[in-house]
């Protein structure tokens, strides 16, 4: 048997440098996409993720077009070159799981009762994985949105806690995914204090599930910061962009 991987050292210090309570470095930025109705780009860790919205639009075919609010489509894809080994293009079960998941995650925060019969298409494309994903794809899938103008009642974060070495740790990487006992992501609505993605895989006990459940909402205010701070700074920019035109 191939000898495991030690994940956390005897100081408490994870295979990439992090402490037990630590998030990777995060690169929040929006508007990336001039073709797009609304886009985004994270880099957390390794994990490089882009997100476009369009929309809300008409409903193509007509018939899923819902009478009272608009059909929200999430489409979560991993690019070939996004892993080690080359992943075949076509939609995997898991992709197709995934998108389903984010979806659900960010409908609550979405106004689409005031969208009927229309839609807003969600494309979420992972450049480059390493761990962490779905949480990431649902951090700069709500920036996109954001973008967009789509009315939200909150912006939704996403942040991963979980069990390595039997240490409780935050914002698992790619080893600590694989080879960790336990992973537990989470996706948040600070101003409403409201989850609205639960999932674990994994056993952990009581007591370590509500650590894990308190790190990643620690790690998901941590990222809701810098969310806004990323909305701000592409607005600081416009305004700018205007004064400098005016004056000239």
């Amino acid at each position: 048997m191939p000898k495991k991987t030690k994940l956390v050292n005897s100081k408490g210090i994870r295979t990439d440098g992090r402490k037990i309570d630590e998030l990777r470095p995060v690169k929040l930025e929006v508007g990336i996409l001039s073709n797009a109705d609304g886009s985004a780009y994270i880099e957390q860790g390794k994990n490089k993720i882009l997100a476009a919205v369009y929309g809300p639009g008409e409903v193509h075919p007509r018939h899923l077009a819902l009478p009272d609010r608009a059909l929200l489509r999430c489409r979560y894809h991993m690019a070939p070159f996004s892993v080690q080994e080359r992943k075949s293009p076509a939609p995997s079960r898991r992709e197709v799981e995934l998108s389903k998941v984010i979806r659900e995650a960010l409908q609550p925060a979405i106004f689409l009762e005031r969208f009927p019969r229309t839609s807003i298409e969600l494309f979420i494309e992972v450049l480059q994985a390493d761990g962490g994903t779905r949480c990431a794809g649902v951090t700069v899938a709500s920036l996109a949105l954001a973008d967009a103008g789509i009315p939200m009642r909150d912006l939704v974060v996403a942040c991963a806690a979980g069990k390595a070495d039997g240490h409780i740790v935050v914002d698992l990487n790619d080893i600590e995914d694989k080879e960790g006992e336990a992973d537990v992501p989470v996706a948040y609505m600070p101003n409403f204090d409201a989850v609205s993605l639960l999932q674990m895989d994994g056993i952990l006990t009581i007591e370590e599930f509500e650590q894990a459940i308190s790190l990643a909402l620690d790690g998901c205010r941590k990222i809701y910061a810098l969310q806004k701070e990323a909305l701000k700074a592409k607005y600081q920019a416009i305004k700018e962009e205007v004064e400098g035109a005016e004056e000239e």
